[in-house]
């Protein structure tokens, strides 16, 4: 049994692909869930990956999940902070309820994550975490300063705990993803799609596995000495 990796949000789209490609690389993957139980099923019935149903916002479901995930398969080494949800809406139209729903899903899980896995890592010297930024938290968009400000957070988050944890064989990254085909891209309007396609340089959106195979990379030995960095996987549509 390979070393035991947690992806949240592990059950759709990017958080999906992460699963099946960790999962194909050896690891033991447990995959977190909290809003969609058919989807969770089919995911379990399809790649016999385990799902977990819980709130990775909660520091409590997070302790007692984690506690449930190391009794089965071991020490979770490998935690890949995938949970995301978008409620966009330009900033004088948006609703306290939406901003809170998405820094609390999108920023305040990683914290609640990571905290609950940080001292196993440390006493066990060995660790990865990898945090899922995205583009728009590097250069900002249009109705989604809710969504933005917390892509960017992770990103901030990422540097100060990598500078914390080097010391204890821990690493920490960010990936940050452009635009990519899964439901949650599907959702924007042909047009503006469209316009969005037309900027990218390599002249198509990304698939799901192109950013699975990066967290492999940071999730393995060959990564022992990347710590605190951002990988971005845009097809060339910002560079920084």
């Amino acid at each position: 049994m390979g070393r035991t990796a947690l992806v949240t949000g592990g059950t759709r789209g990017i958080g999906s692909a992460i699963a099946r490609t960790l999962r194909d690389a050896g690891y033991t993957v447990a995959a977190s869930y909290h809003g969609n139980d058919l989807a969770a099923e089919d995911f379990k019935a399809a790649t016999g990956i385990p799902v977990f149903k819980w709130d990775v916002a909660d520091d409590e479901a997070c302790a007692a999940a984690v506690a449930k995930i190391t009794t089965a398969y071991g020490p979770v080494e490998i935690l890949v902070n995938n949970a995301g949800i978008t409620r966009d809406a330009m900033l004088h139209k948006l609703t306290s309820e939406h901003w809170r729903a998405v820094i609390d899903t999108d920023l305040t899980a990683c914290f609640t994550m990571c905290r609950t896995v940080i001292s196993p890592m440390r006493e066990r010297g060995y660790g990865r975490i990898i945090n899922i930024s995205s583009i728009n938290g590097q250069k900002g968009q249009l109705g989604q300063t809710n969504y933005a400000a917390a892509k960017a957070g992770l990103l901030g988050f990422t540097k100060a705990l990598a500078l914390e944890s080097a010391a204890k064989g821990v690493t920490v990254n960010a990936i940050a993803p452009g635009y990519i085909e899964t439901d949650m891209v599907a959702d924007v309007p042909p047009k503006v799609l469209d316009s969005i396609v037309a900027q990218i340089p390599v002249g198509r959106l990304g698939q799901p596995e192109e950013i699975a195979r990066a967290v492999v990379f940071l999730a393995s030995d060959d990564a022992g000495f990347i710590t605190g960095s951002t990988l971005t996987v845009n097809g060339g549509q910002y560079l920084i």
